[in-house]
């Protein structure tokens, strides 16, 4: 599949009080194993009182991520672009829950993708929130076909090389360096390949 991107992007669909962030990302384990692919979350929208006139600017404030999709595959296995693949359905504030796998997930990510987001109901119970009903669960089935096609063109088939990769998660360098460190005492771990966020990451803190 071919894409259009080439520079830092991170794709918003902005609800009545939900909204899906769709992304490339890249991160390194523990284990040193490096994974790249499409991160999908949904997160509440604090939503607030209108200020101004009538025709004033609004803030758009998205908090309060409660579910996480990450359609990922390891730098080590080309052969298997889905094979880091998993989900997590809940967040203890910021901090996500445990990696769940899912077979369906690995083997068809895009149509387990579109079964999630068609059931937002499900989603919020999942995370311990109220699904309260509203206009939000019809509005992101109607959208799910291109929010899936959004994630799709930044998924782990579409190989980028360590640069372009670079380029479209060049914010993420911090967190990067927080995993390097991590993995610091792993022998396998590719500082090379790693050079351009930790460099990046050294001239923010020093800069």
């Amino acid at each position: 599949m071919s894409h259009t991107w080439r520079s830092g992007v991170l794709i918003t669909y902005s609800f009545t009080t939900t909204a899906v962030t769709v992304r490339r990302w890249f991160e390194v384990g523990v284990d040193a194993v490096m994974e790249t692919g499409a991160r999908i979350e949904l997160a509440l929208r604090d939503v607030r009182p209108h200020r101004g006139s009538e025709s004033a600017a609004q803030p758009l404030v998205v908090d309060r991520t409660f579910w996480r999709a990450d359609i990922f595959g390891r730098l080590d296995r080309p052969d298997a672009p889905y094979g880091a693949a998993h989900f997590h359905p809940h967040f203890d504030g910021d901090e996500p829950s445990d990696r769940v796998w899912d077979r369906h997930l690995t083997e068809h990510p895009w149509e387990w993708l579109d079964e999630q987001l068609r059931d937002l109901g499900r989603l919020l119970r999942a995370a311990g929130l109220p699904d309260e009903p509203d206009e939000d669960a019809e509005a992101l089935r109607l959208a799910a076909p291109q929010i899936v096609a959004t994630a799709r063109s930044l998924g782990p088939e579409v190989r980028l090389d360590r640069d372009e990769t670079f380029r479209l998660t060049r914010d993420a360098s911090h967190r990067i360096a927080l995993m390097v460190e991590l993995a610091k005492d792993r022998p396998d771990l590719d500082l090379d390949h790693l050079a351009p966020w930790l460099e990046r990451d050294r001239a923010q803190r020093t800069g």
